[in-house]
């Protein structure tokens, strides 16, 4: 029965270790996430120092057919009525060939410029360097190891947030998903 049990707890272990992300590598892409407002900035830190991609650009492969009707309480925490104007875009944030994180990103586009929502609607550039102008900070509602319901299967961790100006007018709200790559072995320079 010891045995047993013993056996049992151990394997207990290694599965919670695998829904982690199977990584001690975690929590330091928790810490480089937590340390910046865009998601892009840390992206772009993290593919750098891990040796992802050289360079280290972030680029946003947009799903132009992803439509989303923005749900209440999407609506809430954006803080606009049911009449206005609600933007929606799905991305796949990549480094190099290697996908990062799959994010959905409902946002205002009257609290954004004119050459920022003409930018979001007709390039691959992501929202986080789009809006970097605009001094937003994150307001990080949710973080998750693991998958949130509008995440891929695979996804290691989770974060939704609120993206807000200096006043505290919210101009975008974010689910991402950030993929197993994120926790692959340090690459070195060939």
């Amino acid at each position: 029965m010891t045995v047993h049990r013993a056996g049992a707890v151990a394997m207990l272990a290694v599965s919670a270790t695998s829904v982690a992300g199977c990584s001690p590598t975690l929590p330091r892409f928790e810490a480089t996430l937590a340390a910046h407002d865009s998601a892009t900035q840390a992206l772009g830190e993290w593919c750098a120092a891990r040796g992802i991609a050289r360079p280290a650009t972030i680029r946003a492969m947009a799903d132009r057919d992803a439509h989303d009707a923005s749900p209440p309480a999407v609506r809430k925490a954006l803080g606009v009525t049911a009449d206005e104007p609600v933007a929606y875009r799905h991305v796949r944030l990549a480094c190099g060939g290697t996908v990062l994180s799959d994010a959905r990103n409902w946002y205002v586009p009257a609290r954004l410029t004119p050459d920022m929502n003409r930018t979001l609607e007709t390039t691959d550039t992501p929202f986080g360097k789009v809006v970097m102008p605009l001094g937003f900070r994150r307001e990080r509602l949710e973080a998750r190891r693991g998958r949130m319901a509008e995440c891929p299967a695979s996804t290691v961790l989770s974060h939704r947030a609120v993206l807000r100006l200096v006043g505290g007018t919210a101009i975008s709200l974010v689910v991402e998903c950030y993929t197993r790559a994120n926790l692959a072995p340090v690459r070195t320079a060939r």
